[in-house]
């Protein structure tokens, strides 16, 4: 296991959008969840994006950039191609690294840029950029890149329900963090809440930081989440304590298998979107 201190964090606050595409429209659509559902397919090993230690000498600082929120687009690229019949596909750090230049503004070999970034800012950007790349643009949803996100759409973070459907349905469910100290030593285990987060300073949301994970697996105790390239549980505890946004991703690998209804409207309702 690599040194907790080593690991970074970079989620900003939250930044709300009128126009993002809220889950629960298309709720009567969906199937009733299962009980239990994971999309890993037994891989527990997903790299990681530039996230988290770093010894290569790329130009990437040693404990490596505070670019979760793009790592977090990285993974779920590797889990929607992971249940597609091309199998799994990982995103270069090259291309990670100019996602994280073009929709956070980091320049590389400037530390002062590694800033970290807004979720909804991010998935903006990729939804525009195939393959996230400044200067090869697209809109709607015609174009067929791999890494291609079509849409996502907000379920309701305090609504287990619409957590669980948009994991069964959307496999991946990219979420906001405020971690609190106490789950530094939770790295590589289960993440549960720990002491009063309302009078412990130690277990106060934010007390470590904000953080981006792709959620892609839950049961009935747990959610299983991808960050610093492997798997890490949490308890529904944890998650009602220290989330403070969801999205659920609907990349193009992933698109066949929703309902030709549910695909349709989404489709309409992007028509309706400018970003």
């Amino acid at each position: 296991m690599f040194d907790v201190n080593r690991l970074k964090l970079g989620k900003k606050e939250p930044r709300t959008d009128s126009r993002t595409l809220q889950l629960s429209k298309y709720i009567g659509a969906l199937p009733s969840p299962p009980e239990a559902c994971s999309w890993t397919q037994g891989v527990t090993e997903f790299g990681m994006m530039l996230n988290g230690p770093n010894d290569f000498g790329n130009g990437v600082p040693a404990d490596g950039l505070g670019d979760c929120t793009c790592a977090a687009i990285g993974h779920g690229v590797q889990v929607a191609r992971l249940n597609s019949p091309s199998g799994i596909v990982t995103p270069p750090d090259l291309v990670i690294e100019r996602l994280y230049e073009g929709a956070c503004g980091y320049v590389q070999g400037n530390p002062l840029t590694d800033q970290g970034g807004v979720i909804i800012d991010v998935l903006n950007y990729v939804r525009q950029n195939a393959p996230w790349l400044k200067k090869k643009r697209h809109t709607g949803v015609g174009h067929k890149h791999p890494y291609q996100l079509l849409a996502y759409a907000d379920p309701n973070p305090d609504n287990a329900e619409h957590v669980k459907q948009a994991i069964a349905t959307f496999g991946i469910v990219d979420i906001g963090l405020q971690l609190p100290n106490t789950a530094q030593a939770q790295v590589g285990g289960l993440w549960d809440v720990v002491g009063n987060p309302s009078t412990d300073p130690n277990s106060v949301p934010g007390s470590w930081g904000g953080h981006s994970v792709i959620v892609c697996a839950y049961t009935p105790t747990t959610l299983t989440c991808i960050t610093w390239g492997a798997l890490q549980q949490m308890t529904w505890k944890f998650w009602d304590t220290y989330v403070d946004e969801s999205h659920a991703l609907l990349f193009r690998a992933w698109a066949e298998k929703l309902s030709p209804e549910t695909l349709t409207q989404i489709e309409q309702d992007l028509q309706e979107v400018t970003n």
